[in-house]
């Protein structure tokens, strides 16, 4: 009997978009294999409330599907990059990531609306809100939560004058072509994103077969960018309370590296090889 490899995901429709995209890239290389996906609710899910600094960090959205890879459920897990945890479950690794896609934040308003006198912005996001404040004076910041459709239906309603979304997730869905809305990206010098957004991540066991499968269809250069972001959340003691961005980019071996942390900025060019002494420099500088 063929062996179906399971892909744990949460059940929004963008996490299931990522996934299909995770596994898409597998068949591709691996043709002969078979695929199922797992909707998984988790508690970052069901508690929409309150922000997620008051119930918890970025585990809520992955602790739960990390459990069932630790007990056989599914063999493998996708994420999106910026709500990894820093400290994975005991024995699982980040076993590839896909190509990155649009780093950047967007602010969306009402087709027509424009983006001047904005009174009341959505987001559950500290950074967004710290770096749009300086961005749209007069403006009050209020909590929105649910998935990407969800929240563009408030908006629609007039529960907000804006909200700020994923740049990488409005292309996911394609929702850039809903004609209700104007979308306005944020240049990286307006609002530095979250650290490893627009990035795919595949989760599994360590040094599994499943693992060493999805290996083959890592994008390395992402990977790098992967790494130095973590580190740079690692060396900030980041997590969803936190107003912090980090943005690393790789071009022939260097690497530039934009870094907020509250109201402190950093900016910073090194090389591979001297990439963790110099964030550690530029890092002790900020906080």
């Amino acid at each position: 009997m063929k062996r179906v490899i399971k892909a744990g995901t949460r059940k929004s429709l963008l996490a299931l978009k990522q996934t299909e995209m995770a596994v898409d890239a597998l068949k591709s290389r691996f043709p002969e294999l078979e695929f199922e996906t797992v909707g998984i609710s988790t508690r970052g899910d069901r508690n929409l409330e309150k922000p997620l600094g008051e119930i918890g960090d970025k585990g809520l959205f992955v602790s739960e599907i990390e459990r069932l890879i630790k007990t056989g459920e599914i063999d493998f897990a996708v994420h999106s990059g910026k709500d990894l945890p820093l400290e994975l479950y005991e024995g699982l690794e980040i076993s590839g990531v896909l190509s990155r896609d649009d780093r950047r934040d967007v602010l969306v308003t009402k087709k027509g609306r424009g983006f001047e006198n904005l009174k009341t912005i959505g987001t559950g996001s500290k950074r967004r809100a710290l770096q749009c404040s300086k961005l749209v004076e007069n403006c009050d910041f209020k909590l929105i939560r649910g998935n990407i459709n969800t929240r563009l239906e408030k908006l629609y309603r007039g529960e907000y004058d804006g909200i700020i979304l994923a740049a990488a997730g409005l292309d996911r869905l394609k929702l850039y072509k809903d004609s209700r809305f104007d979308f306005r990206p944020f240049t990286e010098e307006e609002m530095i994103p979250a650290a490893c957004q627009g990035i795919i991540v595949i989760e599994a066991l360590k040094n599994s077969d499943v693992s060493e499968l999805i290996k083959a269809v890592q994008c390395e250069k992402t990977r790098k960018e992967f790494d130095c972001e973590r580190y740079i959340l690692k060396l900030l003691g980041g997590d969803c309370s936190a107003s912090i961005g980090a943005s690393a980019k790789f071009n022939e071996g260097i690497i530039s590296c934009s870094v907020m942390y509250g109201d402190k900025r950093s900016y910073f060019e090194t090389d591979e090889k001297s990439f963790k002494a110099t964030a550690e420099k530029y890092i002790r500088d900020m906080i």
